[in-house]
């Protein structure tokens, strides 16, 4: 079995408002939820109106098949016009 996450950092430079943030956010959750086979949540900054962190996870047979998966969310959330990505960090899971 195969684990990896990415830990994403965000500015949301237009949001003004923690529901205006919620907005972008919760688009962008939704996307990657329906078209790729990962966990996805926000993890931190939850009540900061320009800042938002999001955590995805892949699990596979395959550490390829992983870094596919997340190459392909990577890239779509580095597209996406009304976020500025200030990190985005993997980690495996060392499993014995």
């Amino acid at each position: 079995m195969h684990v990896c996450a990415v830990a994403f950092e965000f500015h949301i430079p237009q949001a003004t408002t923690l529901k205006e943030k919620r907005s972008v956010l919760n688009s962008l959750i939704d996307t990657v939820r329906h078209r790729y086979p990962v966990a996805i949540a926000e993890v931190d900054h939850q009540d900061t109106w320009q800042r938002s962190a999001i955590g995805v996870s892949a699990v596979s047979g395959s550490p390829r098949q992983v870094e596919e998966v997340l190459d392909s969310v990577e890239r779509y959330v580095w597209s996406i016009p009304d976020i500025e990505v200030t990190s985005a960090e993997r980690t495996w899971l060392e499993l014995e």
